[in-house]
């Protein structure tokens, strides 16, 4: 996922599927029926079990306020249950703390809001509106107090994914590649589409995309992205699928606004663009879209065929996934110079590295896990390229092929490697310093990183200054 200025982030799978029918097992869960009715939006909740407390799998907050979106955007109709934040989750409890009603009903006001670390709802200027899946599974919990010792929107606690159904009273919605009425699914992890908005399907890329948006992002979404996705592919080799789908949409041109924000499922990246700064190419704008391009299908390896352990961990992918785009972009074009780009990550770096990169996400930096995640993915490939010659696609294709079968590139594996690189265990100490501690002077600290991994670099003034 990455952030460009204000973003959003989200991403969809579209392939086919068989016609899904529950078996008895599967019906021991909660189960959704989410319909719009014109404009009109409602979610009907059947919990399988008595509960107080229900709690969502996903409860990020926006970026713009750090305020729960569910909050704002959903109203509880069913008496007596009020929908209420507890800790890092939402929760669904009774007024009088007795067991949750069977059946709960909530109205939802659907909007593009930029959500930290989350998959927000894609809004398409033709009405047309993408929700994403996972935001209806949810949880029991013993009480609201049990609720404060839930992290991570309570991932991996006992409860079942919810069994959802999709209803638009217009006709068939888009779920996997297909129209289809009243689709149900579990776990999906997917986007669907309510509305007529086409999907285009090429030898190469399946998109749906804003009939709003500007052109030229059109024409380079079709073009780069599957040079980038094949370039990837012959230096990592396979990746999660041979054709991505891309779904974008179009948030308007706000004055003073340059906005480009997306992420990627099994399969599909989604994008969001908005602002009069995109509104007409530029050599430099086209740079930028390239390798905003470039980052979110660098996940389809760094994302996918791997993912991170922990979120805490998010600066493997995060970062790992703005070096490859950065290299992937000078390889396809020898023009582009990548020095501001890279220094932006180092400066950044500096800024947020006082305090622990690894807990980003409770502070709202999440910055932090793109330019430090990066910056160590230029150490590991300055140490690759003393003993090799090689890049940072050297350093990560034996770290993903050796974790393909298990598909988890953690902490520990990735630091390991980079000591097998350095040969140096104080070089690993430095980037532990920074993930779980932080640096009263992050300047001394990235400053030996680059200089033992030989990063051309002159310090002047306090300052990093890439070569």
């Amino acid at each position: 996922m990455r952030l460009l200025a204000i973003a959003a982030g989200a991403a969809v799978l579209l392939a086919a599927c068989a016609t899904y029918a529950p078996d008895a097992e599967e019906s021991a869960r909660p189960a959704v029926l989410v319909t719009r009715d014109g404009e009109a939006w409602s979610a009907e909740f059947t919990f399988d079990r008595d509960s107080p407390v229900w709690g969502f799998r996903r409860s990020a907050l926006r970026r713009s306020d750090r305020q729960p979106w569910r909050l704002a955007r959903w109203t509880v109709e069913t008496p007596g249950v009020v929908l209420e934040r507890q800790g890092e989750i939402d929760i669904l409890r009774t007024v009088n703390g007795g067991t949750v009603p069977r059946t709960v009903r909530v109205t939802m006001r659907p909007a593009a809001d930029n959500l930290e670390a989350d998959y927000p709802n894609l809004v398409f200027t033709d009405g047309s509106v993408a929700l994403f899946t996972d935001h209806f599974d949810v949880f029991p919990l013993s009480s609201a107090d049990a609720a404060l010792n839930t992290t991570d929107g309570g991932s991996g606690l006992e409860g079942e994914a919810s069994r959802v159904t999709w209803r638009d009273r217009a006709g068939p919605v888009l779920f996997r590649g297909k129209r289809r009425k009243d689709p149900t699914d579990i776990a999906a992890a997917s986007y669907v589409l309510f509305g007529g908005i086409p999907l285009i399907e090429t030898p190469r890329l399946a998109t749906v995309m804003d009939p709003r948006l500007p052109a030229w992002i059109g024409a380079e979404i079709n073009d780069f992205a599957p040079k980038v996705v094949d370039y990837y592919a012959a230096r990592l080799g396979a990746g999660p699928r041979d054709r991505p789908t891309i779904m974008v949409s179009w948030n308007g041109p706000a004055k003073g606004r340059r906005s480009m924000g997306g992420s990627v499922l099994d399969g599909l990246i989604v994008m969001a663009f908005e602002g009069d700064g995109v509104v007409e190419s530029s050599p430099e704008l086209r740079d930028q879209a390239r390798w905003f391009i470039g980052h979110e299908g660098a996940h389809f390896w760094l994302g996918q065929v791997v993912r991170y352990e922990t979120r805490r961990d998010a600066w493997i992918t995060e970062g790992g996934a703005d070096l490859m785009a950065i290299r992937a972009l000078q390889a396809l074009d020898p023009a582009y110079e990548a020095r501001q780009e890279l220094q932006r990550e180092v400066d950044d770096c500096v800024t947020l590295a006082d305090k622990p990169v690894s807990t980003a996400h409770e502070r709202g930096e999440l910055r932090a896990y793109y330019a430090c995640g990066a910056v160590f993915a230029m150490v590991a490939e300055g140490f690759q390229k003393q003993r090799t010659g090689g890049d940072w696609f050297d350093v990560l294709r034996p770290l993903i092929d050796a974790n393909r079968a298990d598909e988890v590139l953690t902490r520990e594996e990735w630091l390991a490697g980079l000591s097998a690189l350095a040969g140096d265990a104080s070089v690993r100490r430095d980037v532990e310093q920074l993930l779980d501690q932080g640096a009263s002077d992050p300047v001394a600290v990235l400053e030996r990183l680059l200089k033992r991994s030989g990063v051309p670099f002159q310090r002047s003034n306090g300052k990093l200054t890439l070569k």
